[in-house]
């Protein structure tokens, strides 16, 4: 029987983070992984196809709609679904090659196995019928698509993130069910591509993990760009007729009927647990099937850690990448690492686009009971006005005793680029006051972030411009 000191099992951003962490330190490792090819969720059916098609949809959609006088368009833009998904493949080919098949060749300590590994106790797994033994285990085996059981969902062909990524034609219409991230996403690229969508959302708001004027500025941007949207939505049953896709749901305690060529579900993840065998290892999992771990990353079995989506703490590649990395330094050096998550932005990649960081004006409240924030549109940013894009919103949150700043949440066309001052900030408890003495370029939409930190002690509305 081979043994190893470590085993890896999953093949996405958690397991090639504790990989390259494994080969840092000269111990020997193993990965195995099955399901999704190698680079897992991210360069396969996550980031990376997703944020490239999100970027042909702006591109075709905005060619169309300059925004300027002096700018015509003749009427002429054409879109081809099946070209831009053949060249997204080619995308998708060349990173995983790059990123993990030659990573993977670089390694000078781990091996790499595709298989399914099942344990058949706490130091043996399976794979393929071979037993292999680690002495410690880190389990990065991810997440898929959620399918809530929805009255006769099993008899309609619906599609999920990685069927929406490889459709081979553009329907005329798609229900999206989920007002998050990935559901906005898809809704804003395909409406882009010129599908007319409608997005029924359980919640009462949109992104409803975000701040309200977040959520009601996005509402108001996608419709505006004709996406009809519905919230506080309760469906009642789906069905399909003649190719045709069917949500019968209480919208406002009426009961009314969705048609649609496609019906897209967007309902979050659940954690790739169920075929592991983790109870002959002695892995605790919750209710939901997430594993449960430590701070550092330790499950119930002191010798088994688990990082990334399927620990269910945040669904990011970034996260996954960290908290890999954290569990092979604190399983095979013991150093006791630790994931601050309140300092770990996110983003929504519509357009514009949305990021956040640190606490909500909500989570501070519950935490001290005070709070004090300031919110600014992106209309008072000189650059928004300059490039004719005003759209968004700019909101920090400021713990009132301190002045430091512990939360930022952001609408604008680069807010994915913008919010890692505010992450900086977080990081290191940098108070408004540092934000103002801090010299910004001029104009840029980073701006905004100084605008709403100087918003706390000025009118902003009378205020010339680079005031410090």
């Amino acid at each position: 029987m081979k043994e190893y000191p470590l085993v890896i099992i999953g093949g996405g951003a958690g397991a090639f983070a504790a990989a390259t962490k494994a080969n840092d330190l000269r111990q020997k490792a193993l990965i195995v992984n099955s399901d999704l090819p190698i680079g897992g969720t991210c360069v396969n059916v996550g980031c990376v196809p997703s944020k490239h098609l999100l970027e042909v949809g702006a591109r075709y959609y905005y060619g169309q709609r300059p925004g300027f006088p002096s700018i015509h368009t003749n009427g002429q833009f054409q879109f081809d679904l099946k070209k831009a998904v053949a060249f997204k493949n080619e995308i998708i080919d060349g990173l995983r090659q790059s990123n993990y098949v030659d990573v993977v060749d670089s390694f000078e300590t781990v091996e790499y196995r595709k298989g399914r590994a099942l344990f058949v106790s706490d130091h043996e797994i399976d794979v393929d019928g071979e037993r292999l033994y680690g002495e410690r285990f880190i389990i990065a085996t991810g997440s898929k698509a959620k399918i809530l059981p929805l009255p006769g969902i099993e008899n309609v062909q619906y599609l999920t993130n990685i069927e929406a990524l490889d459709l081979d034609y553009l329907p005329s219409s798609m229900i999206v069910v989920g007002g998050g991230p990935l559901g906005l996403e898809f809704a804003q690229m395909y409406a882009h591509f010129g599908t007319k969508i409608t997005v029924l959302e359980k919640m009462k708001r949109i992104l409803p993990l975000e701040e309200p004027e977040v959520s009601d500025e996005m509402q108001r941007i996608l419709e505006e760009e004709g996406l009809v949207i519905h919230t506080g939505v309760d469906i009642q049953r789906v069905l399909e007729e003649q190719g045709k896709k069917i949500v019968v749901a209480k919208v406002k305690n009426e009961e009314r009927e969705f048609r649609s060529d496609e019906l897209l579900l967007a309902t979050g993840v659940e954690a790739n647990t169920k075929e592991l065998g983790l109870e002959q290892a002695g892995v605790s999992v919750d209710s939901r099937g997430f594993i449960v771990a430590d701070d550092e990353m330790r499950t119930s079995q002191k010798h088994i850690w688990a990082a990334g989506d399927c620990v269910g703490k945040l669904a990011l590649e970034t996260v996954a990448a960290k908290e890999g990395s954290i569990a092979a330094e604190n399983a095979l050096a013991q150093a006791h690492k630790k994931l601050n998550y309140d300092e770990i932005p996110h983003a929504v990649f519509t357009m514009p686009q949305v990021a956040s960081v640190g606490l909500t004006e909500r989570e501070l409240m519950k935490r001290i009971n005070v709070c004090s924030c300031r919110t600014v549109p992106l209309s008072a940013v000189p650059k928004a006005k300059a490039v004719g894009e005003t759209r968004g919103i700019v909101k920090l949150v400021l713990d009132p005793h301190t002045s430091t700043i512990v939360g930022c949440h952001i609408v604008a066309p680069v807010a994915s680029e913008m919010i890692h001052e505010a992450v900086l900030a977080i990081r290191h408890k940098l108070t408004i006051d540092d934000i103002v003495d801090t010299v910004h370029t001029f104009p840029t939409f980073s701006e905004g972030i100084k605008l709403a930190a100087q918003a706390f002690t000025r009118d902003i509305s009378v205020m010339t411009c680079c005031i410090g």
